[in-house]
């Protein structure tokens, strides 16, 4: 299962953006239909987009900005009044490839890098073979099946196989289910789970974005870990993307972490 080694421009971290903020908003969508009292923020900036799902929530940020057209202070001083009156601190995620001077403009406003991830992609190809892991079954998991999909992919959350960087966040069981149950029934996404024998041992999800695929929300329990089970549910969902015209799949990790080193072995790079 060999890929064409993928070449990085601005113009592809640009579009890769777009994908990663059009998730954010359907995201912030999916929060006010389980919440109407969270009264979500979505604003665009700078081709960008500014969300508000909650002052626990990991879907509240500022992304995708510096790729395309300035940063005005006047707008970015707005949003942070927002986050400000909702007594949210504003986290900004900053690609490498991003104007450099925003960066050198976000220091001087107070902002401080506590962590990094890392974004890794694939070209994808309709005729290409995709090898099954033996022992594990990859199954798409309806509407239905959703608190099943929900426990199985928070426990393993809750549980981190650690290897790499630590995340620079943890959150308590109860904001997971609430960020990972909202991003998984938003608009577009595709859920999986896994099984060994009659056990379910894991779960994932994806969404599809203009040729985009995003791999989200992978997480096997402990029990099933060393078995091949993040494998397989890459592969499956590698499959399904390009079987439906995908060219391109991406996935966010931690440094160094074994959903990264499995990711470089199914052909993904930085």
């Amino acid at each position: 299962m060999e890929s064409t080694p993928l070449l990085v421009t601005t113009e592809l971290v640009a579009r890769i953006e777009r994908a990663e903020c059009s998730l954010l908003r359907a995201c912030a969508v999916s929060s006010e239909r389980r919440n109407p009292a969270l009264d979500p923020f979505v604003r665009p900036i700078a081709g960008g987009v500014a969300i508000h799902a909650g002052a626990d929530s990991p879907l509240s940020k500022l992304a995708g900005l510096g790729l395309c057209g300035s940063v005005d202070d006047d707008e970015l001083a707005a949003i942070e009044a927002v986050f400000d009156a909702r007594q949210t601190p504003l986290q900004v995620e900053l690609a490498s490839l991003a104007e450099l001077e925003l960066a050198a403009r976000l220091t001087r406003r107070g902002y401080a890098l506590v962590g990094f991830e890392d974004v890794l992609g694939r070209p994808l190809s309709a005729d290409e073979e995709w090898s099954e892991v033996e022992g594990v079954e990859v199954s798409p998991s309806p509407e239905p099946e959703l608190a099943r999909w929900l426990d199985v992919v928070v426990t393993g959350f809750v549980h981190p196989d650690t290897q790499g960087q630590a995340a620079a966040e943890e959150l308590p069981r109860e904001a997971l289910e609430q960020v990972i149950g909202d991003t998984a029934s938003a608009e577009g996404f595709s859920r999986y789970l896994a099984r060994r024998g009659p056990e379910v041992a894991g779960g994932a999800s994806l969404r599809r974005s203009e040729g985009i695929a995003l791999l989200c929300g992978a997480s096997t329990l402990p029990i099933h870990r060393r078995h091949g089970v993040q494998t397989a549910l890459l592969s499956a969902r590698l499959a399904d993307a390009a079987r439906s015209g995908c060219e391109l799949a991406v996935i966010t990790t931690l440094p160094g972490s074994r959903s990264q080193n499995n990711a470089r072995r199914r052909g993904f790079s930085l």
